[in-house]
């Protein structure tokens, strides 16, 4: 039978694919696949930010596709370029690996996390400061200007990059993740946009109030939205929140 929605999806996957470049990113070790767009009239001449956005769970492998299908549409449209003029990169992270240091269990099919208070290596986030390191040796980006944002478990591993690399990112957004509030002084120079749905049964509203409240007592530029009726899937409202990369490339 035919089917008309399974049609769309692949016209739109098709769509957006072909505004994002296909790469691969090597070092003598390993492998990053990755999306990318370069801004269309690009000059030398010229220093333009980088945005970052690390996916979900859901969409990790090695097809260098799958991590489009959420903010792809957004973050991949005419309009978005004309607004922000900036490279766009969408790294994808191993099937068997995780943009975060979290340990977890599930019972029930629900999640528990537990964010560890010192901070370890991560060899997939240390890649993406190695691939963000590659395309700057390549092309002219504002070392002053460079963005991260990410949703569920690229939500963490958001905030965790920044807590790694303090004073890396100009300014960062996290949707329906978390991070460990210890991590609150490595992070607090960062503007950060916390973003969740007060019903999430993926990952716990609780450890984006708890991050929040710590950066807020310290100073730091913090934003919490909260949406009422949502559960894990906040990001259809975030990513499509007309302020969001308004603040995020204004920082």
């Amino acid at each position: 039978m035919f089917n008309l929605k399974l049609l769309l999806f692949f016209c739109f996957s098709a769509c957006v694919s072909a505004q994002f470049d296909y790469k691969i990113y090597s070092n003598n070790k390993d492998t990053i696949p990755y999306r990318i767009i370069v801004p269309k009239n690009y000059s030398s001449e010229k220093s333009y930010p980088i945005l970052i956005f690390l996916h979900g769970s859901g969409e990790r492998g090695n097809n260098n596709e799958s991590q489009l299908i959420h903010g792809s549409k957004v973050m991949g449209s005419d309009n978005f370029q004309k607004q922000h003029d900036s490279f766009v990169v969408f790294p994808q992270c191993k099937a068997k690996d995780y943009w975060a240091n979290v340990p977890f269990w599930e019972k029930t099919n629900k999640k528990r996390f537990v964010f560890n208070k010192t901070l370890s290596e991560n060899n997939m986030l240390k890649g993406v400061i190695e691939l963000l390191n590659s395309l700057e040796s390549k092309y002219s980006i504002d070392p002053s200007r460079r963005y991260i944002g990410g949703l569920s478990m690229g939500a963490m591993g958001a905030i965790e990059i920044l807590a790694q690399n303090p004073g890396v990112f100009r300014a960062a957004f996290a949707i329906c993740g978390g991070g460990s509030p210890s991590w609150a002084n490595k992070i607090k120079g960062t503007p950060l946009w916390l973003f969740h749905g007060k019903k999430d049964d993926v990952v716990d509203v609780k450890f984006s109030k708890k991050l929040a409240r710590k950066l807020i007592r310290l100073k730091s530029k913090t934003k919490l939205t909260l949406y009422d009726e949502i559960k894990h899937n906040s990001w259809d409202l975030a990513l499509n929140d007309p302020f969001l990369f308004k603040w995020l490339f204004s920082q």
